[in-house]
Parts: structure tokens; C-alpha cells; sequence
């Protein structure tokens, strides 16, 4: 099962990762409406941490001290990664969150690239991310906007951190052990939301489905592309993410986008296919940095 997962390029993993995440993100508006944006987010963590545990069974003994840090950082940053996205995509068009929340990772690739020549692509898509906010309009909502920045910053971090528990943990079982940690992170902000919203039972299952897609599918699909791919690779890839974010908000939720935003779309589009040349990731210097058991798969 691992080798012919080693046989699929690790970009398609990321791409069919992006594209789940928005359709569970353009789903998740129903749940917003009956629950709020963080309510909706913990349900999303709190199923999604418990589907990971069932099918996932993560080896609790495996847990070093030394993971604890990385695993309770990955739990904080996806927790309100996806708390403050829901927040913006509830004040903002789905597609303008998701490109303000791209310069998150954008800036991760820009730091991590050590060639001049790498920063071209991030820069291509940073224009075509400003096409899709058309911020010259003057009728942005800069609330919306600042969730999305922080939710950026979160994603930035996420990528970091789902680098480095995915090396040290097999297949999923780091996402298995950081989704409880995000439910736990972020129950202080969604359990009053949910329990003022007093849900219905169809409004439940939605968000277990929405779980079910993401985190549990999509966010594993983003962690077996990360070890196999340059925080610059992926991160540039990520420009895809926009256009996958307008498409959702088009198909979903109603949300035309203008001439200039489907420029946008194509400068991104064309950034994201060019970053995944030379996108496979170099484990060497591993085997020194990490310890060597049968759940480290960089020194199996």
C-alpha cells in the first residue's frame, strides 16, 4: 500500500487536498448559519478527530516528548486555522477569503526558497491573488479580511508543523493525534456557539459528513504530499487554492466572480502548475535529526 502510494506525484495529492478542503468549506455555510463559524469549526475538529481515531488507531506509546510540542502546535494552528476561515468566508466571498488566506503560506514559501529564481512564482501568484480581491473597489470587509490574514498566518504554520509530525509519525497518525488536540484548542470559542445555536440533528450529521471530507480525507491527503514535498513547492502550489475557492463559491454558493478575478484565476493556476516542477522532497540529513523507529518512515 505505501509503494504505490510513493508511485502517485505528490502534487496531485495536494491538489485533490485543496479541492476537498474548499467544497467542505463552501459546504460548511449551512452549518455556519444554524451554529456560527467557530461552532462549526469545532464540530468539524471534534468529528473529524474522532473518525481519525476509529480509522486511524495512532500508537499512543510512540508519543516522545520531544513530539509533544510539534503535535500540540499543529493541533493549536489547525484548530483556528479553520475557526478563523469560517469566520471570514461568513463576512467574505469564499474565493477572496481563500487568496487573502494564501499569503500565509505564500510568505512560507517566499521565506523557505533559497534561490532568487524560486521567489518568481509566489510573486506571479501574488498578483493574481490581488486580482481576485480587487481590493481597488473599496467595499472589502475588513473584518473578513483580518480573519482571513489569521487564518493565514495559522495556515503558514500549519504547513511547518504538518512537515515536521508527518516525519515523524507513519501514514496519518500524527493528523490522528493532532485533530483531538485542535478539538480541544478550540472549545472555549465553538461549544458556547453550539450550545446557543441548539442544533438539530440533521445539522450535526452535516458537519460529521464536512468532517469526514475535511479534516479527516483532505488534511491526510496534505500530509502525505508535505513529506514528500519542499515547504516551497507545496507552498507555491498552494496557489491553485483561490481558484479551487472561487470555483466552490461559483458552483455552491452562487458567487460569480468579475473578468478580472478569472485573470486572477489563470495567473494562479498557471504559478501552481509551474511550482510543481522539481516538487519531490529530499529526505537526506534526516536520519540525523530524527530518531530511528519503526514510526519515523524517513530513517525506515
Amino acid at each position: 500500500m505505501r509503494a504505490r502510494a510513493q508511485t502517485v506525484p505528490p502534487w496531485s495529492l495536494a491538489i485533490a487536498a485543496m479541492l476537498l478542503i474548499q467544497i467542505s468549506n463552501a459546504l460548511s455555510v449551512t452549518v455556519i448559519d444554524q451554529v456560527g463559524p467557530a461552532g462549526t469549526a469545532w464540530l468539524r475538529m471534534c468529528f473529524g478527530g474522532l473518525l481519525l481515531l476509529l480509522i486511524v488507531r495512532p500508537n499512543f506509546r510512540s508519543i516522545r516528548a520531544r513530539d509533544i510540542p510539534a503535535l500540540l502546535t499543529l493541533g493549536l494552528v489547525t484548530g483556528f486555522m479553520t475557526t478563523f476561515f469560517l469566520a471570514a468566508v461568513e463576512r467574505i466571498p469564499l474565493g477572496t477569503a481563500v487568496a487573502v488566506e494564501f499569503l500565509g503560506p505564500l510568505t512560507v514559501a517566499g521565506i523557505a526558497g533559497r534561490k532568487l529564481r524560486a521567489l518568481l512564482w509566489p510573486i506571479l501568484a501574488l498578483a493574481g491573488v490581488v486580482l481576485l480581491t480587487e481590493p481597488w473597489h473599496g467595499e472589502v470587509d475588513l473584518v473578513g479580511v483580518g480573519f482571513a490574514l489569521l487564518a493565514g498566518a495559522c495556515w503558514g504554520l500549519y504547513n511547518v508543523f504538518t512537515q515536521l509530525v508527518g516525519d515523524r509519525f507513519s501514514g496519518i497518525s500524527g493528523l490522528a493525534l493532532a485533530i483531538p488536540v485542535a478539538a480541544l484548542f478550540t472549545t472555549s470559542v465553538g461549544l458556547p456557539q453550539v450550545l446557543a445555536g441548539n442544533p438539530a440533528a440533521w445539522v450535526l450529521l452535516l458537519a460529521a459528513g464536512i468532517a469526514l471530507i475535511t479534516p479527516v480525507i483532505s488534511f491526510g491527503l496534505e500530509m502525505l504530499a508535505l513529506r514528500r514535498m519542499t515547504h516551497t513547492a507545496f507552498g507555491t502550489l498552494l496557489a491553485i487554492e483561490p481558484a479551487f475557492g472561487v470555483l466552490m463559491g461559483l458552483l455552491i454558493l452562487s458567487q460569480a466572480p468579475s473578468l478580472l478575478q478569472i485573470v486572477g484565476i489563470a495567473l494562479v493556476v498557471f504559478a501552481g502548475a509551474a511550482a510543481q516542477r522539481g516538487s519531490a522532497r529530499s529526505t537526506q540529513g534526516l536520519e540525523e535529526l530524527l530518531p530511528h523507529t519503526p514510526d519515523n518512515p524517513a530513517t525506515g
